[in-house]
């Protein structure tokens, strides 16, 4: 049976789950009551952290999954997304609209990611 190695964990949650060569990345969220393309970068720049903490990059990201609070919101967040996106390895991606955890954010990206 292939390990799975679990980082940053607690009782309710890991940050980062490692199974075979996929990586799974909780749940990043910016800066709380920031603009949403604060938010947006935030997010990003902890999912790179994260991902070169697992063995990974952008370059090798499977899957996006990003929740807006308003989807109003969905140029500004793509503005920043579409700067950050390695060219040629664009992840499968999935966006709506969903209330977050509190009122605060407005912005929450899930990655899955294959190791380098």
């Amino acid at each position: 049976m292939t390990k799975i190695d679990r980082k940053h964990t607690s009782v309710r949650m890991s940050q980062i789950v490692m199974h075979g060569d996929t990586v799974y990345l909780a749940g990043q969220v910016g800066t709380p009551n920031a603009s949403v393309e604060q938010q947006t970068r935030d997010c990003l720049d902890a999912v790179d952290r994260l991902l070169a903490e697992a063995g990974s990059d952008k370059a090798h990201m499977l899957q996006a999954i990003i929740w807006l609070a308003d989807m109003a919101d969905f140029a500004e967040m793509n503005a920043v997304w579409d700067a950050w996106v390695p060219e040629g390895a664009a992840p499968v991606r999935a966006c709506g609209e969903a209330r977050l955890a509190t009122p605060e954010y407005r912005v929450e990206i899930i990655i899955t990611a294959a190791r380098t």
